[in-house]
């Protein structure tokens, strides 16, 4: 297997999705790649991309309350970790938050750029205590967002490139 093309045994849909899954890139990678390597149209391309991009948050927003309670509880120097992170973070932050939690977490998510997509929305859900039924619906109101950006983005570059060469 070409190192170069990892998911080059999937069909371009499930290749799409799975790279929707991927932090940092989300759906900010697989829209581009899914419209121009994989060819595939517009509705398509977005709607795979949000799906995928949303499985990794839903399961994070669910493990990590667990988790750090389970190791907080087992572990002294977890417990300081999670007590100073929370600490630090709801003194410093939380003003400005609380009064824009929801429009705050969907605009984050809906920037697209590299460490502002759903993975880090559902952490910065997480260290700010965001419940998460209130939370997956704010960072998919910021997926949407994202996705309707980077597709508009992808298709205008694309017209414009097509322009210029002719």
């Amino acid at each position: 297997m070409d190192s170069s093309n990892f998911f080059e045994f999937l069909s371009p849909r499930i290749a799409t999705f799975f790279t929707a899954m991927i932090p940092i890139g989300e759906l900010r990678a697989s829209i581009p790649i899914a419209l121009s390597a994989y060819g595939m149209n517009v509705f398509e391309t977005y709607i795979i991309s949000v799906l995928g991009n949303m499985i990794p948050v839903a399961a994070i927003l669910w493990i990590l309350e667990p988790v750090s309670k389970f190791l907080m509880n087992r572990f002294k120097i977890a417990r300081r970790f999670f007590t100073w992170l929370f600490n630090y973070t709801r003194r410093r932050h939380s003003k400005r938050f609380e009064k824009y939690e929801g429009y705050a977490l969907a605009g984050f998510v809906a920037i697209p750029l590299p460490i502002t997509g759903g993975w880090t929305g559902a952490l910065i859900a997480f260290v700010f205590g965001i419940p998460p039924k209130r939370a997956v619906l704010h960072i998919l109101i910021g997926v949407l967002m994202a996705g309707v950006i980077v597709t508009i983005v992808c298709k205008t570059v694309g017209y414009i490139r097509f322009i210029t060469a002719g």
